[in-house]
């Protein structure tokens, strides 16, 4: 894992701009002198329930409870540990890292990653560059033009030729200082069953680099340009950087357009991607002919809420399409299905219809419920009862999975219509209820804080709001007496030190700290009060610790119990007076 320097995690959160980074997942809206509302990004609503605070930079969802600061809000949108949430932020808002110290063994594994990520873009660089220059690569050329690609387009995703022969960029790689082993773990070479000498991978290829959501290169997807070589396409292997489950083609390009659509389009082909953008449709990611994975679908549920699936119509697709709903069960996530013609594909059809009949078809996606029912119907033997009733079994977890709508009811009279049967019997099979704990944990309210952990955070955020009074309230509390929470006695320990800026040096996975701190800050943007106001909460937090002491006292037979109800007599006279001067000045007086 790398580490950097506190110095440069702070240099990058000042970079970062909290309104323009979180607008990319949800529409935000000012809601007051210090904050902006909108609806959340990690949970479905209809009310925004969800506030960013530009200035500390946290955001904090009063809804679900998700929370933290810039690398949290990164963390959970890109599926990132902190370091890669570091570096993107970096990375896109301009900021030099520094490297704190390593042990020699992890600085000497970072390296040869990094030398792994240098040699596979060197590589790229130098196939892009061959594709436009070389003679040989001319048929390549001329077949990427016939598919209607761009030379735009092609460029920007940095599409290449490899060469022929069969040490070129063997070669190459060597007289630049790249060793074998490296060359190997790059998956740039492979060892010769007969010769053991090693020879390049990729060969007399189109090259399509594959990369991470950082945009570096980690691995080839290549199509053979003659009929008699195998495989049509050939993927890098599974290695040190590249992890074929994992990969969606054109991620990098896509992500941002996906989260401000609200949608990600999957299709299955390089050259799909490719087409697909060019029509303006760039919220597009490919499988690259892949059967879909958890890992995948995790990556498609990061990017936006809704997939649209615009999968070849032949039976693979097809499958496809129902894997794809099998693993976003569960998920708060939206499937709807780009309707093609049998025997086309998305590149295919941009070509023969243009980029606003493609267009078109993805914005006239369906529900995947009424793809799945169709299907069904469609391969079922409507002409006999034993036919139909096979039919109505498979129906029925798909029917039964919807919540009462018209797309429901839609569906029921489909499936009425097309079997011969009443809607009143094609109906009971949607009507026991939607999956039970189907909902992310996420989507689901937060449970209410007990009027214990109300009475502690509401202090804390206080003392956030008014530093100065707040720090002496702070050093004033006793940690273990007044807290009975262990994550807000936590959080009040480290904002002793830091309550002028309270996310600062927290660790960034750190989850849970973060998430409360969050919060604090955005309660106190809601209601700063006064130092009366905060008196008042601090007396309020000595008051419920008497009581809780007088009660314990009670139940164990000490003898100190009248001493303890006299103090909270004096407390509660001290508290009503410290009220009273709330509410004057609250009425102007």
């Amino acid at each position: 894992m790398a580490l950097y320097s506190a110095d440069s995690k702070e240099q990058v959160r000042d970079a970062v701009d909290m309104v323009d980074l979180v607008s990319a997942r949800t529409e935000l809206r000012r809601a007051g002198a210090s904050s902006f509302q909108g609806l959340c990004p990690f949970h479905e609503e209809r009310t925004p329930s969800f506030s960013v605070d530009p200035v500390k930079k946290v955001y904090h969802c009063f809804g679900c409870g998700a929370g933290g600061d810039v690398f949290r809000f990164v963390m959970e949108t890109e599926g990132a540990d902190f370091p890669a949430a570091l570096e993107l932020l970096a990375d896109r808002y301009g900021v030099a890292l520094e490297r704190e110290e390593e042990d020699p063994q992890a600085a000497a594994r970072r390296e040869r990653r990094e030398r792994i990520y240098r040699l596979l873009a060197r590589t790229a660089d130098y196939y892009a560059r061959y594709l436009w220059s070389s003679e040989e690569a001319r048929e390549a050329r001329e077949y990427l033009v016939s598919r209607g690609l761009e030379e735009e387009t092609l460029r920007t995703f940095r599409v290449g030729y490899a060469p022929s022969a069969w040490d070129h960029m063997l070669v190459r790689s060597r007289r630049a200082g790249f060793s074998d082993d490296e060359l190997r773990a790059a998956g740039l070479a492979q060892r010769s069953a007969k010769t053991s000498g090693l020879y390049d991978r990729f060969r007399e290829r189109i090259m399509f680099p594959l990369t991470d959501l950082r945009g570096r290169v980690v691995g080839f997807g290549a199509r053979a340009m003659r009929d008699n070589q195998q495989p049509k396409y050939l993927n890098t292997a599974e290695g040190e950087v590249y992890h074929k489950g994992r990969q969606l083609f054109g991620a990098d390009q896509a992500r941002a357009d996906a989260a401000k659509a609200g949608e990600v389009v999957l299709v299955e082909g390089y050259t799909d991607v490719l087409a697909m953008h060019q029509a303006g449709l760039r919220n597009t990611v490919g499988l690259m002919g892949t059967a879909l994975t958890e890992d995948q679908l995790t990556e498609l549920a990061r990017m936006a809420p809704r997939v649209a699936l615009a999968l070849d119509a032949d039976a693979s697709g097809q499958e496809a399409m129902v894997r794809a709903a099998r693993l976003a069960e569960g998920r708060s996530l939206e499937l709807r299905v780009v309707a093609l013609p049998p025997g086309g594909d998305p590149a295919e059809l941009v070509q023969a219809e243009g980029a606003d009949a493609m267009r078109e078809r993805v914005a006239a996606s369906a529900p995947f419920a009424r793809f799945h029912v169709e299907r069904i119907l469609a391969a079922a033997n409507v002409g006999t009862a034993d036919g139909r009733d096979r039919a109505l079994d498979q129906l029925r977890g798909v029917l039964s999975a919807l919540a009462p709508s018209a797309l429901r009811d839609e569906l029921v009279r489909m499936v009425a219509g097309r079997l011969a049967l009443s809607e009143q019997v094609v109906s009971s099979l949607a009507s026991s209820p939607a999956l039970a704990g189907a909902a992310p944990a996420a989507s689901r309210p937060r449970a209410a804080l007990d009027r214990r952990e109300e009475l502690e955070r509401t202090f804390l955020a206080l003392c956030i709001a008014q530093p100065e009074p707040g720090r002496e309230a702070l050093r004033n509390v006793d940690l273990d007496q007044h807290f009975t929470s262990p994550l807000a006695r936590r959080a009040a320990a480290h904002l002793r030190d830091h309550v002028a800026a309270p996310l600062e040096g927290v660790a960034g996975d750190d989850a849970e700290l973060l998430s409360l701190l969050a919060e604090l800050v955005l309660r106190g943007d809601r209601d700063p009060g006064d130092r009366h106001t905060l008196e008042v909460q601090t007396l309020q937090l000595e008051k419920a610790r008497l009581e809780r002491e007088i009660a314990s006292a009670r139940a164990e037979g000490r003898l100190d119990v009248a001493d303890l109800a006299a103090e909270r007599t004096r407390v509660k006279e001290r508290l009503d007076t410290a009220l009273d001067r709330v509410m004057e000045e609250g009425s102007g007086g």
